[in-house]
């Protein structure tokens, strides 16, 4: 690559931070001069940058939005960043997958082969949620990157896993687990580990966040197929306590309450108006008391339609709810 060349992606990867550079400032990063900053600055307007000067003391340059797009510099974590972005788009909800996944290989196509390596690791599957989404988790792309070069290699992964909650007393050797990584997918604002744990011999979900990799990681194995072959359903299965993508328990009440009013939190329940003010809403949980509490949210009166287990478990909630009372 040329001096100039060089000089002028320099110039570019400062002007796309969104900030007005005063063009002495420019000068004194690349140790150029303002002259030459001025004719770079030229250059690439004439590729199809639009650069906006501003003039006087507080002047400077800015890289505005233009009518064209023209070559984009993406830094190592701002690329992987796109590519997570554009890999967990499913769940987006406005039907741009198969564009997401266009500009996910363009912008493959264009990386040198040192990030591309680093972007192919990274096969993450979105889970649709179901249900209300609890507190996002943060976790590190150079993680999520080891991680997913663990599955990719088809090696055995040895982690600590850190204990919810307060953390176990320093004298307490707990060994690492074992367990054959098959995939990482994003669900309710969090990310999962799915892989066949080779001491329980069972498939199990490990919070990322939780997730200490061990070097160096165990032998080779060969990749056992999720159960039902399709790791989405599988893994909305687990979610809802099920073996099938069906919640075990799913009753119906009628409530006093217009649909319109219902709807936006019926979540993956379904609700048809009755009356004006009145509908019927039927939805699934993992428990018939977890099914009854998610209808008292609602806090109007209502009535049960079936079956008898849901109307039990409103009445086990009732005497439970009456003695908190008492005793409060």
């Amino acid at each position: 690559m040329s001096n100039t060349t060089t000089r002028l992606l320099s110039l570019l990867s400062l002007l796309q931070t969104q900030r007005a550079w005063p063009g002495s400032l420019l000068a004194s990063r690349l140790s150029i001069s303002a002259r030459t900053v001025r004719r770079d600055i030229d250059r690439l307007r004439e590729m199809g940058y639009s650069i906006h000067a501003t003039m006087g003391p507080d002047g400077g340059y800015r890289l505005q939005a233009g009518s064209e797009l023209p070559p984009l510099l993406f830094e190592d974590d701002q690329a992987v960043a796109v590519a997570v972005a554009l890999q967990t788009v499913t769940t987006s909800g406005v039907g741009i997958e198969d564009a997401a996944i266009r500009a996910l290989a363009t912008i493959r196509q264009v990386m040198p082969s040192r990030l591309r390596h680093r972007l192919d690791s990274l096969d993450i599957v979105s889970v649709p949620s179901t249900a209300g989404h609890g507190q996002p988790m943060t976790v590190s792309a150079e993680l999520l990157i080891s991680l997913a070069n663990t599955i990719r290699v088809r090696e055995v992964l040895r982690f600590d896993y850190a204990p919810r909650g307060e953390p176990q007393p320093s004298d307490i050797i707990v060994p690492p687990r074992r367990v054959e990584p098959h995939h990482i997918v994003t669900a309710h604002g969090k990310w999962y580990l799915v892989a066949w744990d080779l001491e329980r011999k069972d498939w199990r979900l490990f919070s990322v966040d939780r997730i200490t990799p061990r070097i160096p990681t165990g032998p080779g194995f060969t990749p056992r197929e999720v159960p039902g072959g399709d790791l989405n359903e599988f893994v909305s299965a687990r979610f809802k306590g099920s073996d099938v993508n069906e919640w075990p328990c799913r009753g119906s009440v009628i409530l006093d309450m217009p649909v319109r009013s219902v709807l936006p939190f019926a979540g993956d329940g379904s609700a048809r108006a009755l009356t004006d003010d009145r509908c019927i809403l039927e939805a699934g949980s993992w428990s018939w008391g977890a099914l009854a509490a998610s209808f008292g949210r609602f806090e109007v009166p209502m009535e049960v339609v079936g079956p008898p287990e849901l109307a039990k478990a409103f009445a086990t909630l009732s005497d439970r709810y009456a003695a908190a009372a008492v005793s409060g």
